[in-house]
């Protein structure tokens, strides 16, 4: 059985904790690898690594640093399939899902890239008679990334491309589901001639992660995962004097209005809704149907899903994959078992006719959803679509409003006064109009509000540079040295 270990010091390094995890084949239901579960010794060896190869990596010059992330853009662009072909066997989705994910994580990658124009700082000559001043940003030091199974490439690269070309070292903890994807990324970095150490990746489980979060030498931590995971990281982590951005879970709502385009709509929910099996934190979970128009938004989307052609990821007709694993398939097909019993009703059941090797489902539908059943309060993170009514557009935007997580949402429209007035007053950090699944482009930034972000900052683009860096002001002035005096008030400008 094939056995997937660390990445420390520019080489593959053997676990040595003695400790390993499953890695499953979704499509199929069986063990296809087992990963080395790192001890808090590992961490800390690769951590020492990291600290180890930071001056120098600090002190390369910009243009350098661009160097090396050109080249790795190259290489990732070169071996997209390979990534994705990793992505498939282990995590599940379909290969052209995995290669759209591999096309936006190069996004970031060629964001990097700008890092001498991005760095730039301000000056501003003469702030007071003789002085100069003017404003660096420069890096933090070692800086860590736990990533989740359902981007197993993508997340990664919203993270360290940004991190290393602002001259910080990296330590990366994937998810232990689908760890081959990020040991792929730190081949292509070493043949891209990033220097040994500077990226390090250690797989694990919980005492992985503790570690990182309390380990001194530690500047910055990055999440991406569940909410009650993300409050601990981000809690945990803060505590210990830390940096951190936490992405937490979703529940991403589409308000459809009675003026929208119901073909276009239904199109929209049934891609953003059982894209990927469901497994992403921006997929559309619930659609907001205005009365007038839900009967029949219901049967369009009802009547699309039988086209979903479901099958393993690597086959080229299929266009949803398994889940990751049988225990969380399980769990989503819970939520769909359990929806009647709330006063739900069950459109289409996922469980019908769902292949019976492998982790699968077929895509649910589940109409006449309330706000306290189950199936709306929790994050089922699975190909489950549900449908509330409401009455009109104030009761769809007080729902969402009134909901605990706000990372993104949709509205379904032709009017473009309201679509205005949508964007304004929904709390939610990420918008689509006529868009489900507003992923922002690297330009931009990612991340929710409320339970769905822990931390003060947003994940890549502009934000991802201030977040792995911090400013530094100086002051300076050049005196003849007769004009020298000591001068006990506190200094002015005027």
């Amino acid at each position: 059985m094939k056995h997937i270990n660390h990445w420390i010091d520019g080489r593959i390094v053997e676990g040595a904790s003695g400790r390993t995890g499953p890695v499953w084949n979704p499509a199929s239901g069986t063990q296809q690898a087992e990963v080395a579960f790192a001890s808090a010794a590992e961490v800390d060896a690769a951590v020492a690594v990291a600290k180890a190869a930071f001056p120098a990596w600090r002190a390369t010059n910009l243009s350098r640093r661009a160097e090396v992330m050109f080249r790795m853009r190259e290489l990732v662009d070169a071996n997209r399939k390979e990534i994705a072909s990793l992505i498939t066997a282990e995590h599940g989705k379909v290969l052209s899902d995995a290669i759209g994910e591999v096309s936006r994580g190069l996004e970031n990658i060629e964001f990097a890239c700008g890092v001498p124009h991005l760095l730039k700082g301000g000056h501003a000559e003469q702030a007071s008679t003789g002085i100069d001043v003017y404003q660096l940003r420069q890096p933090l030091g070692v800086v860590a990334g736990i990533t989740p199974f359902n981007f197993p490439a993508m997340v990664p690269l919203w993270m360290f491309p940004n991190a290393l070309a602002c001259g910080n070292t990296f330590v990366l903890k994937p998810s232990e589901k689908d760890p081959s994807a990020a040991l792929f990324l730190a081949e292509l970095l070493s043949q891209a001639g990033l220097p040994a150490g500077c990226f390090n990746v250690v797989n694990g489980d919980r005492e992985a992660v503790e570690r990182i979060l309390e380990h001194p030498d530690i500047e910055a931590v990055s999440f991406v995962g569940s909410t009650p995971i993300a409050r601990h990281i981000y809690e945990t982590a803060t505590h210990h004097g830390k940096r951190v951005q936490a992405l937490g879970g979703a529940k991403n709502h589409m308000l459809v209005l009675g003026d929208a385009d119901l073909d276009m709509a239904a199109d929209a929910a049934v891609s953003a809704a059982y894209g990927s099996a469901g497994e992403r934190c921006m997929a559309v979970s619930v659609v907001l149907a205005v009365d007038a128009v839900a009967d029949d938004l219901v049967g369009r989307i009802r009547d699309r899903i039988p086209g979903v052609v479901v099958g393993p990821g690597a086959e080229p007709d299929s266009e949803m994959g398994p889940l990751v694993t049988g225990e969380h398939r399980d769990r989503v097909a819970g939520y769909i078992a359990d929806a009647p019993g709330e006063g739900a009703t069950v459109v289409v059941d996922g469980r019908d006719g769902a292949p019976s090797d492998g982790f699968f489902l077929r895509p649910s539908l589940v109409d006449h959803v309330s706000p306290e059943m189950a199936c709306y309060r929790d994050e089922i993170f699975g190909p489950v679509l549900m449908v509330l009514r409401v009455p009109s557009y104030d009761e769809g935007l007080a729902l969402i409003n009134a909901n605990p997580y706000g990372n993104g949402t949709a509205i379904f429209t032709r009017d473009g006064g309201v679509a205005r007035r949508f964007q304004f007053e929904v709390e939610v950090g990420m918008v689509g109009i006529n868009v489900p699944i507003p992923v922002p482009v690297s330009a931009f930034s990612f991340g929710g509000w409320k339970d769905s972000l822990f931390g003060d900052q947003h994940m890549y683009g502009p934000e991802g540079i201030g977040f792995y860096t911090r400013s530094k002001v100086v002051t300076q002035r050049w005196p003849e040295p007769a004009e020298s005096q000591i001068d006990l008030g506190f200094p002015h400008a005027r």
